[in-house]
């Protein structure tokens, strides 16, 4: 959220902007089809038990039925906070008249259901079982559980268990492991498959921007823009190698790599052109809100010009690269010694990429590479879905989401600019967003209460 900008539709911008309530479409969509997922789930682990089959490939097929209710309920809880687990097949008026479990119960059933199965599930799967749950998947999702709990040894054990396996590594790669040629990089763990003229995605239509025939759904905000750091590992308000008139230069490879920025990068072999003293270009901000940054990752050239509604890539839900920050979190967060062997193992292997090539991390300091390793996953994971789920853990997310935000850079003379409001640097105004400390937790959907009388609405919300 603090990273992704708007579409054309305003209820995507309530998440962030304050004006989320119950009757918004996408909140309802997520619990619909959250709750459908977990009914899917419970009608496998309610029939299945009864086939005659092999006991072993029985059981690793119910181990994958309760990932996927386990890591439903999870999201569910993050997002929502109070609501029913579901563990078995209901009657429609048995699901309308559900009662809701805490936050709490329901973060730790996730959990506990995660632990119960990592054993019936399979250290590796082929290449022709791509996309099954994996004993590294629910190893991985079971980490990001045991941060939120702040768990710190427990989630520092269980992402060293994944280490440890020898089955995942880091791709020298950066870009093109969210293109579809990237698909059997050794640092996907699990994805959402995705196949051309099977089961197609739309990424390519709603990412690309208008001038390479795409929607240009989604912007990118200066505020995911700024925390790359410069090519000399330093922060640009600290770096000599940083130019305030040439903002874009000299920046870690991976800010490229992530975002399209006017009249920087290229795309396809062509320069991305979004100035909006360019032709066209104002049009185009005030349509869609424009803030000239777009989304690169998960922009494939080798699909370009293809058909932008039937691209097969996949959508990564975790990689190596996670678990790899999240084992250095926990070892910092539970008091373990920080050693550069630790750092070698961790931070420095993303950065030590072929494609990415930035100074390794050497800082000790518990409190000062607790700031490394948050920007450090920011930088690394940005549009992957994690984003919002750290800003709940650290507990910070209403005061990191509202405030003012910029767009790209405009103007140098920002005193005589008046094509559109910029700030002192000339970073061009975009909107802002009075984000309450309530809407860290989203409400429960208004079609649910109207069925159900038994469902409690969250804190200030009607």
């Amino acid at each position: 959220i603090a990273g992704l900008g708007s579409d054309k539709n305003d209820q995507t911008q309530d998440f962030a902007g304050g004006g989320l309530n119950s009757s918004n479409r996408w909140i309802d969509h997520f619990w619909e089809t959250s709750y459908e997922r977990i009914a899917l789930a419970n009608n496998f682990l309610e029939n299945v038990p009864g086939i005659e089959m092999d006991e072993n490939k029985k059981a690793m097929m119910l181990a994958e039925a309760r990932f996927w209710r386990a890591y439903t309920h999870f999201n569910l809880g993050l997002y929502f906070g109070n609501v029913p687990i579901v563990t078995e097949v209901l009657s429609i008026e048995e699901a309308n008249s559900v009662t809701q479990s805490s936050q709490e119960q329901v973060i730790n059933f996730a959990e506990q259901e995660l632990e119960a199965i990592l054993e019936h599930l399979p250290v590796d799967r082929p290449l022709e079982e791509m996309g099954r749950v994996s004993r590294g998947a629910a190893l991985g999702f079971l980490g990001r559980i045991k941060l939120y709990q702040q768990e710190w040894s427990e989630a520092a054990d269980v992402f060293k268990r994944i280490i440890d396996s020898g089955v995942y590594s880091i791709d020298p790669r950066f870009r093109e492991i969210f293109w579809e040629i990237g698909e059997t990089s050794p640092e996907h763990i699990l994805a959402i498959q995705y196949a051309t003229d099977i089961n197609n995605s739309q990424l390519q239509k709603i990412l690309r921007p208008s001038s390479y025939g795409g929607f240009h759904q989604y912007n990118v905000h200066h505020r995911l823009v700024d925390t790359y750091l410069m090519t000399d590992g330093l922060p640009s308000d600290e770096s000599p190698l940083y130019d305030p008139e040439n903002p874009y230069d000299n920046r870690d490879p991976r800010l490229l790599y992530t975002v399209l920025i006017p009249e920087v990068s290229t795309f396809a072999g062509q320069l991305y052109v979004a100035h909006p003293d360019s032709t066209n270009s104002l049009d185009r901000v005030n349509l869609y809100n424009w803030t000239g940054y777009t989304i690169n990752k998960y922009l494939d050239e080798n699909y370009y010009p293809g058909n932008r509604d039937r691209w097969g890539g996949n959508w990564t839900l975790i990689r190596y690269a996670e678990v790899l920050l999240g084992y250095l979190e926990a070892m910092l967060e539970s008091g373990a010694p920080i050693t550069q062997e630790l750092l070698d193992l961790t931070i420095n292997q993303l950065r030590g990429r072929e494609a990415v090539d930035m100074p390794f991390v050497t800082e000790t300091n518990p409190s000062a590479l607790r700031e490394i390793v948050r920007r450090e996953r920011v930088t690394e994971l940005a549009m992957e879905g994690v984003a919002y789920y750290d800003l709940l853990r650290y507990g910070n997310a209403a005061e990191t989401i509202r405030g003012n935000y910029y767009g790209m850079k405009v103007t140098n003379d920002p005193e005589n600019y008046t094509l559109l409001p910029v700030n002192d640097e000339g970073y061009m105004f975009y909107a802002e967003r009075n984000f309450r400390d309530h809407n860290t937790i989203w409400p429960i959907p208004q079609t649910e209460l109207d069925i159900n009388p038994n469902l409690v609405q969250n804190p200030g919300y009607q």
